[in-house]
């Protein structure tokens, strides 16, 4: 036995055979392996960055064509020329800073733990007990109170107000009191691993890619869509209006051609030679799914003070699970991001938050630079940005106040507003006032305003979790201070009278229920699963966090409608399809096919919508009744429309006395009705129009020309 054990701890003869494990692998191998890890950790950031200034870049090539009056497809050229430019000047700074900074990137640990002063103030045991338990108590009786407000109770809208605003400024104190009696200002947040953006990645392309099979066609998608298909097809950018008319009579004074992202499109399908809808939901809907999920990663890892990946899971797990009404942020996230507004609240929101942190903690020009790009990619998406950017921007800018930060807080401001303001009013100065008709029909109070976008019920009462206990769960100095001022502000906004005095100010009714958007809503709801949850050993710790998670999920998946569901007005293909109704855009392409003679086209309404998203070479009676209200329902020109809509429709029955009147007003050259529109069919003739074309079921329909 004394000789077996010998043997067995005798040193082994040298193997002559090559070692295939890590040790052995060539030097250049490995750096080309950190190369590739280092490409994937900084690869969120490379791309979200990169749109914006990109997008930015456009915007500002756009506004600056109307001076030499250039065709959309010259801008496109130059900005892709533009685009490759500033790529390479990119690479080779990012290349000279990697060699410069070589020795210290590799002592740097990017899985490190964040620092002791990141952690969230409710975990800090020097932080007042009493105000803490304060806000939590209020924050609690806020959002439950909230979310039931509106569930068939007699419950006062002033309560939830009330203690929201108390929950508001008791945090904002919270944070503001950690700051100043805290540490200096730690370094920057922990870089993202590469396990961590890879997640982020391939959890953004599955986003992009579920993008293709989910279509919720929404009523304005015929001015958005329409406009981009009539720029694609004849390279011009319509500064009147294009739906009622050629380009002839004024433009709808609620929609200035400051927005960029529809002659994007348009300039896009016109260079490459695709239908602009084609180039927008097949080529363009997926990239901005992709960025908008990482600008939400970004966010989140930024301000989650643990366990980001979990709390990005649960933020995107909401956006999926919580849509349903016409406000809920899931139907922006993927359904509507097409129409600007939907990627301004989708990818802008996380990302000015995200610079704003970013400039608090480091003041770097580089900060300052992104938050000026976004700012112009901001109103080149919408003209909400006009709106909602000062309410984020000061709320972020007032809690920094709060800290002596006012020089870095002004600098913010003029950085993040000079554009998108000084856009609107040179446009304004140019083409005249902004109207507002018909607005007031649309305003909706603090508690509407409440239900559109947090939602009552059990979803409500998470949102108001999340809104109202968010400073008290970010990331502990800017990301706590950051998200303070956003719930007091949206707070203030809540309590009643104050969006109505906003209202009457500014005019702008209509928009007012978007002022929920200035929050980062889905990174505070995943910072939920973040809390720290008392326990003896920190894998109990993660199991209660995972176990928050999954109750957060089970709420949304049993409480919520989901973005699939036929009651989020959306339709699921087995194959990628134009957000459209499938037999409505099959009538629509059958319509331009026809040997049709000169005029407007009458159709039912839904097909008249459709058709400006297929082809502007047809022009209908009434694109879309909605828009009426910018020419006076009262005029000649509104109820013509009205009437001829509703007798193609079949929900009226005028005479041919008159019919012909407003027929030969609007210079229709072409009636087609379904089939079952009996009176309709039997009318046609009598009015001077003669059949020509039918179409069989499913969708049947007969067509009618003008006679001579």
């Amino acid at each position: 036995m004394a000789n077996v054990d010998s043997i067995a701890v005798a040193p082994a003869e040298p193997d002559p055979t090559p070692r295939t494990g890590p040790s052995s692998r060539p030097a250049g191998a490995r750096a080309g392996l950190s190369r590739v890890r280092a490409l994937v950790a900084v690869a969120p950031a490379v791309l979200t960055d990169g749109a914006v200034i990109a997008f930015a870049l456009f915007t500002v090539l756009y506004h600056l064509a109307f001076l030499g009056d250039l065709r959309p497809s010259v801008t496109f050229r130059i900005w892709l020329l533009a685009c490759v430019v500033l790529a390479v000047v990119a690479v080779l700074r990012a290349r000279r800073r990697a060699s410069a900074n070589s020795a210290s990137a590799d002592s740097a640990s990017a899985d490190s733990a964040p620092a002791a002063q990141d952690e969230p103030v409710i975990g800090r045991p020097a932080t007042d007990r009493r105000l803490l338990i304060g806000v939590v108590a209020a924050a609690a009786v806020a959002a439950v109170s909230a979310g039931v407000a509106g569930t068939g109770t007699s419950l006062s809208w002033w309560i939830p107000a009330v203690a929201g605003l108390l929950a508001a400024v008791g945090g904002l104190l919270l944070v503001r009191q950690a700051w100043l009696s805290g540490p200096a200002p730690s370094p920057a947040a922990p870089a993202p691993t590469t396990v961590q953006s890879a997640y982020a990645l391939v959890v953004s392309a599955l986003v992009g890619i579920s993008s293709f099979f989910m279509a919720r066609n929404t009523p304005d998608d015929v001015y958005y869509v329409g406009k981009s298909v009539w720029i694609a097809e004849r390279d011009l950018i319509p500064l009147n209006d294009f739906l009622f008319s050629e380009n002839v009579l004024p433009a709808m004074g609620s929609q200035p051609p400051i927005p960029s992202i529809e002659v994007f499109d348009g300039a896009f399908a016109n260079v490459v030679g695709i239908h602009a809808s084609s180039a927008l939901w097949y080529v363009l809907l997926p990239i901005m799914a992709m960025v908008a999920a990482l600008a939400l990663w970004r966010l989140t890892h930024r301000w989650a003070p643990r366990r980001p990946l979990l709390a990005f899971t649960v933020a995107i797990a909401y956006l999926y699970l919580v849509a349903g009404d016409d406000a809920a942020l899931g139907t922006f996230h993927l359904l509507r991001l097409h129409e600007g507004k939907g990627m301004f609240v989708s990818a802008v929101i996380p990302l000015m938050w995200l610079y704003l942190t970013e400039w608090f903690d480091n003041r770097s020009r580089r900060s300052l630079v992104l938050i000026v790009a976004l700012s112009i990619t901001a109103i080149g998406l919408t003209n909400t940005a006009a709106i909602i950017l000062p309410m984020l921007v000061g709320a972020a800018g007032f809690a920094m106040l709060l800290v002596g930060r006012w020089k870095a807080a002004v600098i913010a401001a003029v950085a993040a507003l000079a554009y998108p303001i000084g856009s609107l009013v040179v446009s304004r100065l140019v083409l005249g006032g902004m109207t507002a008709t018909g607005a007031d029909d649309a305003f909706f109070d603090a508690a509407y305003t409440y239900k559109r976008t947090l939602l009552f019920g059990v979803v409500g009462v998470i949102s108001g979790l999340a809104l109202w206990c968010g400073a008290l769960l970010a990331r502990r100095r800017t990301p706590a201070l950051l998200a303070a001022g956003a719930a007091l502000a949206l707070s203030v906004l809540f309590v009643p009278g104050v969006l109505e005095l906003l209202s009457a100010l500014s005019g702008i009714s209509v928009v007012l229920w978007r002022v929920p958007w200035l929050l980062a809503l889905p990174t505070l709801i995943g910072l939920l699963c973040t809390v720290r949850v008392p326990a003896p050993t920190p894998a109990l710790r993660r199991a209660a966090s995972g176990g928050i998670a999954v109750l957060l999920v089970a709420s949304f998946a049993l409480f919520a409608t989901p973005m699939w569901s036929s009651k989020s007005w959306v339709e699921v293909h087995d194959r990628p399809t134009w957000k459209l109704p499938q037999q409505r855009q099959s009538i629509a392409f059958w319509i331009k096919g026809l040997d049709r003679p000169e005029g407007l086209l009458l159709a039912p309404k839904t097909i008249m919508r459709t058709t400006p998203v297929i082809t502007s070479e047809v022009r209908v009676v009434l694109p879309r009744d909605f828009y009426l209200v910018e020419y006076d329902l009262s005029s000649q020109f509104a109820k013509d429309r009205l009437l001829l809509s509703d007798f193609a429709d079949g929900t009226s029955s005028p005479t041919p006395a008159e019919l012909t009147p407003a027929l030969d007003r609007l210079d229709v050259g072409t009636i087609c009705v379904y089939n079952g529109n009996r009176y309709a069919r039997d009318t046609a003739p009598q009015l001077g129009y003669r059949e020509f074309a039918t179409r069989p079921a499913p969708g049947a329909m007969t067509c009618f020309r003008r006679v001579g």
